[in-house]
């Protein structure tokens, strides 16, 4: 079972960390920086949102691939695959999550008064 060493799941680990920095990063720098353009901090947001969506794209599709070549046998880490169908089903979720929050948003705001 190569799929599941220490080495493989400290290595998820240090990514998931790296990710969790760089969240944290582009957080404090758009909080520490208000005399920013609307433009520039809109255009970061929206390149922030589909780099987001072609990692969960991207995690989706290595899903798929690694579950065809399981049931192809081509491999036989099925441990593997379930990770990557968890990291594809987590990944998704958080989109979903991101989404009705932007649009509960956008409901609070169009209903305001003017």
């Amino acid at each position: 079972m190569a799929g599941l060493s220490v080495d493989n799941v400290l290595a998820l680990r240090q990514s998931i960390l790296q990710r969790n920095n760089a969240l944290k990063d582009v957080s404090s720098a758009a909080a520490g920086a208000p005399g920013m353009a609307g433009e520039a901090q809109g255009a970061d947001f929206v390149k922030a949102l589909k780099g987001a969506i072609n990692e969960v794209n991207t995690l989706q599709s290595a899903a798929g691939d690694a579950a065809t070549a399981f049931e192809r046998g081509e491999t036989a880490d099925i441990a593997a695959v379930m990770l990557a169908k968890q990291q594809a089903s987590i990944g998704f979720e958080t989109t979903l999550q991101v989404r009705n929050k932007l649009l509960s948003a956008y409901k609070d705001i169009m209903s305001m008064p003017v």
